[in-house]
Parts: structure tokens; sequence; C-alpha cells
């Protein structure tokens, strides 16, 4: 069965935003959920990705090294001055555009990879690097988020984050060395198959707020909705022209998919539980154009990779 579901992963997690939009009240039953899955993907991530994929190569090292600052810090913080610009540097919204912008890829990453039609090694390489580096990437961008109101809880907040990746992603390498089974090729896509599960169940709890907004006619839906379309979407054709354009085509579609594609709901276990609670439509509306990734690029990806 899972390795039926990893085949069809496109339509799990199409099935899992529709049911999540449908359905809000299981989406408002399961938000209790949405922290243990998160822990679960990235422990299962990990395992699926092994103790020997999981360390990069050492003349990776530079070119992942400097993606995770530019993704995870330099973005963020440019946000945070525009924002100020602004005045929307305290608004829900730009809270929102600024901690997706510091998120380490999504722990699906190399699935929606493999979906898209691109090589995967490229982005479980940027997801290993990102998510390792985030407690200390983040760590700039917390200090100037009005969220954070002193030093001890910007602190607090990465410790949790670190907390979390050694929990997850240290049980499951453990595991892994234990029990070398686990990289055989069935087991792996029963793996890639409890994978798609998770993402499925995980976007069904973030919709929360969105089903609701739907029925309510809630105005700023649509504007938030439109706003991560043209976020993700923009910042994936943009690294794709950029490395494309320095001759390394064969990674571009991976390194698009993880800087468009970030692992915003990580940070629900980190910020003030109000201000979770507030976030929940932005992150909800963030799901779409992640889960729509392999229907709308697919087809530019495999078409225009060497």
């Amino acid at each position: 069965m899972l390795v039926w579901v990893a085949r069809h992963g496109r339509l799990v997690l199409i099935a899992g935003l529709a049911a999540g939009i449908a359905m809000p009240a299981l989406a408002r039953a399961m938000q209790p959920l949405i922290v243990p899955l998160i822990v679960s993907m990235l422990f299962l991530a990990t395992l699926r990705i092994g103790p020997e994929a999981a360390r990069p190569r050492p003349r990776d090292g530079p070119l992942y090294l400097g993606m995770a600052v530019l993704l995870q810090t330099v973005m963020p913080l440019a946000a945070l001055v525009v924002m100020a610009q602004f005045g929307w540097q305290d608004s829900i919204v730009g809270l929102g555009v600024v901690l997706a912008l510091a998120a380490s890829p999504i722990t699906g990453s190399p699935g929606l990879a493999v979906l898209s039609g691109a090589d995967p090694m490229p982005a479980l390489r940027a997801l290993v690097i990102g998510t390792a580096l985030l407690p200390l990437t983040v760590l700039p961008v917390f200090w100037f988020m009005p969220i954070f109101s002193d030093p001890a809880s910007t602190l607090i907040a990465a410790v949790r984050l670190l907390a979390i990746i050694l929990i997850a992603c240290g049980g499951a390498l453990l595991l892994r060395r234990a029990w070398p089974g686990l990289g055989r090729p069935g087991v792996q896509q029963g793996m890639d198959g409890l994978m798609a599960l998770s993402m499925g169940f995980l976007v069904i709890a973030l919709m929360s707020a969105v089903g609701p907004a739907i029925m309510a006619g809630d105005p700023a839906l649509w504007w938030i909705l439109g706003l991560v379309l043209m976020l993700n979407f923009s910042t994936q054709l943009i690294v794709w022209a950029a490395f494309r354009g320095t001759g390394a085509g064969k990674i571009a579609p991976s390194m698009a998919i993880v800087a468009g594609n970030r692992n915003l709901a990580l940070f629900l276990a980190a910020v003030p539980p109000e201000v979770a609670e507030d976030l929940l439509l932005f992150v909800g509306c963030f799901q779409i154009p992640m889960y729509l990734t392999p229907l709308t690029m697919a087809r530019l990806y495999a078409r225009a990779t060497p």
C-alpha cells in the first residue's frame, strides 16, 4: 500500500489539500498534530536519506553553505528592511513573509524534485545543510523581529528549533545506523509512501484557517493567497534562471524547488502561541503553491533540464 501511495504522491498531496479546505472541522481537530507531524516528517526524511547521503561531499560545501545563508538569512533580513519601510513589520502577513524566507527547505523537497522531473540529490543536500544550519541562520532574523521582545526569547526560540532538529534527525540517523536494512530500495519506497501520507495529513491540519476563511468570504484570504503564489513561484523562477545562467542547469530545478518551498510550519513550534494561531491563515495559504509545484512546474523543469 505504501509503495502505491509513493507512486501516486501528487494525488495524495492534492487530496490532503482539498480535504483540509473542504472539511474545516477535521482540520481544526487535527491542529494539535501539526508539530508532531512536522517532527515525524523530519524523522522520516532523515531516515530515508541515511548517514552517508546526509554527509555532503566536501566540494559541495561552499555552494550549499552559501545558498543556506543567502536563502535563510540574507533574504529574510532584506524582507524585514522592506517591510519596515512600509510599516508592515508588525503585521501578520509581514511576519509570515519574513518567516517563510527564513525557513529551511521543506522536508519533502527531494520528493517534490522527483515529482517535478528534477534530480533529487541537490535538493537533498540543500535540505540537510539548510536544516542543520537553521538554528544559526535564523538567529539574526529572530533578533530583529518584533515578536521576540528580548535576546532571551530569541535564544529560546532558536533552542526550540535546535531541539526539534536534534531529536528528529539524530534519532533517525541512529536507527538507520543500527538497522542497515532500512536502506533497501523496497523499504525506501515504503518510506516515500509514509512521507507522502505525512505531508497529506499535515496539510489537512495546516488548512484549518483556510476553509472557514473561504466560507466567511474573508477578503484577506485572496490577497494573501496571491502574495504567497507570487512569492513561491517567482522565487523558484529567479533561482532556476540564475543557476541556468551560470551553467549549472542540471541542479537548477532542485535548487529552485528548495528556494521556493520552505518549512514555514516548523516555526509554529518556535514563535509565541498567540502569534502561531494568527499565522495559521498565512501558513495554510503558503501550502497551496508548495503542493501545486509538481503540477505547475514539472513540465518546465523536465523540458529545460539538460
